[in-house]
């Protein structure tokens, strides 16, 4: 792994060297002079003057995020309390019991666990409800997921202790369970999805992602697989370092995979030629919800004409984040540089210093049509770039794909939202789970878990006559219209509850339209070369 440091390090050092630049312009006394007097002056007048006794801290504290929130839609202040939590998420582990939990009706019930990990050495079974932690009750309660978190997370090696409700059993069953360090998984999803076809789903670029992904390259391989789909749907981003080594994987030497600019510098990252999979098909599937690394990757792909990206134009965040610990460990995430893909389209879209109206940006998309037709997409003529072929993308924020495939509604009604607003499928998945674990847990496949279900007519009506408990009533007519997403949604939840979230993807895939259009794109030999479908 020591070579694929070199592709990133240049850009590590350089981030680090502008940001100590920026730190110490700031904080120099002839730029703050005048306004850190004005400011002592308010404080002071708070505290002799105000009517009441003040915090003067709790107040500062409480502005910071207000304050870096004003420089760009990306810079964020995270307080010490909430920085551990945060990079979490993108370390790769955190320290916990290892299980995968959701509530409902106010109940703490436990969807997988983890294996290998601390619940399952102990003895903690998918169903279990858990109704109290170290003696205090959490079942009937209003209770948060972030509560919960806060609760089973903690430092490796301490105990926590967790009273269990299990079905097969009449007493609350006690089991001490030694907190230990968790694996955060990058990669959702990994199997042969067609013949030679392999499919991966990544959720995030953490610092484990590249590991994940090219390990699931390596054994779709082995599968037989020699044209991939790699999933980006979702994925907000993390990490440049793993966006960079997985495109580094199917580009030849030479290749730029992304320039960063500052103020000052601009740095081109390039591919080091080390790559074992150059000569894959691949097929990068996007929406609005991929941004930041899931736009680098998919805009070097596309940029040099090396796979066909199909979906929606991805979010467009091109703003580098770096994060700096402060003196009472909190931090801010401030942003440094820009993003451009080798063409040299900026990935990051329009936004205006404090303007709050970004935030909604990926509305607009819905209200103005572009999830559902490619012509109401507004392309901006005057950032026109070409590819290493010649085609035509252009900049003014995210990746547009070259085959556009617009969000399926047409199994949207209002029965369907009625019962997807109230957590139905969710409940009712996990209802079924639980009254035939004895025969679920015998499946090893999703296949398995398929064909222990019953006809689609007999679990649409018990699905339906669940739904009438909860004071949603009936409405075939809308019923029928929808059936095929609600059964698609169904299977794919109980698959999950039973196997984990990659059986999930295994059945939700073989009713996704932007899958089918990968595998058919693939099997006529278009991620060979594509061909724009955006070039009017």
């Amino acid at each position: 792994m020591q070579h694929k440091s070199k592709l990133y390090l240049p850009i590590i050092i350089s981030l680090v060297l502008i940001l100590g630049m920026w730190i110490g312009r700031i904080f120099t006394t002839s730029n703050l002079s005048g306004n850190s007097k004005k400011l002592d002056q308010i404080f002071d007048l708070i505290t002799e003057k105000y009517v009441d006794t003040i915090n003067i801290d709790s107040i500062l504290e409480k502005s910071f995020p207000d304050i870096i929130a004003q420089l760009d839609p990306h810079s964020s202040y995270i307080s010490a309390k909430d920085l551990q939590a945060t990079n979490d998420e993108l370390d790769g582990s955190f320290s916990g019991i290892g299980i995968s939990f959701s509530i409902m009706n106010d109940t703490i019930s436990i969807i997988e666990v983890i294996s290998g990990g601390p619940s399952e050495k102990v003895g903690l079974l998918a169903g279990d409800r858990i109704v109290s932690v170290d003696g205090n009750n959490v079942a009937g309660v209003s209770i948060s997921n972030e509560k919960v978190m806060s609760l089973l997370r903690g430092e490796k090696n301490t105990k926590v202790t967790l009273g269990i409700k299990r079905n097969s059993s009449s007493k609350i069953i006690t089991f001490d369970i030694t907190r230990g360090d968790i694996p955060v998984n990058s990669v959702d999803a990994s199997y042969i999805i067609a013949p030679t076809i392999g499919y991966i789903k990544v959720n995030k670029f953490s610092k484990n992602t590249y590991s994940e992904f090219i390990t699931s390259l390596n054994n779709l391989c082995n599968l037989g697989a020699n044209k991939y789909i790699i999933d980006l749907r979702g994925n907000g981003g993390g990490y440049m370092e793993s966006a960079i080594l997985m495109a580094n994987e199917f580009l030849p030497a030479g290749c730029m995979i992304v320039n960063t600019k500052s103020r000052t510098d601009s740095i081109a990252t390039n591919s080091d030629g080390t790559g074992s999979f150059g000569s894959a098909e691949i097929v990068v599937l996007i929406d609005e919800f991929s941004a930041s690394a899931s736009e680098i990757f998919a805009g070097a792909i596309q940029d040099h004409d090396r796979g066909l990206i199909i979906g929606r134009r991805s979010f467009g965040k091109g703003l580098v984040q770096q994060q700096i610990p402060l003196m009472d460990n909190s931090a801010i995430r401030l942003t440094v540089a820009r993003y451009y893909t080798p063409s040299g389209r900026c990935i990051q879209k329009d936004y205006k210093m404090g303007d709050k109206s970004y935030s909604y940006e990926i509305y607009e998309r819905f209200n103005h049509g572009e999830a559902y037709n490619a012509d109401s997409i507004k392309l901006n003529k005057n950032l026109e770039f070409t590819t290493a072929h010649g085609r035509k993308v252009y900049g003014g924020g995210g990746i547009m794909p070259d085959i556009f495939v617009p969000n399926d509604t047409s199994g949207i009604t209002k029965y369907y939202y009625n019962v997807a607003n109230a957590g139905l499928f969710q409940k009712f998945a996990f209802n079924y789970c639980d009254k035939n674990r004895s025969i679920l847990k015998k499946c090893k496949t999703s296949e398995d878990v398929l064909k222990t279900l019953p006809s689609d007519n007999i679990l649409l009506e018990n699905f339906v006559d669940y739904c009438k408990v909860s004071k949603i009533p009936a409405q075939w007519y809308y019923i029928n219209i929808s059936r095929k997403l609600i059964l698609s949604i169904i299977k794919s939840l109980i698959a999950r509850d039973t196997l984990g979230s990659h059986a999930y993807y295994e059945v939700y895939n073989t009713y996704d339209n932007n899958i089918k259009e990968a595998i058919k794109q693939i099997n006529n030999g278009a991620s060979k070369a594509p061909i724009s479908t955006n070039d009017k």
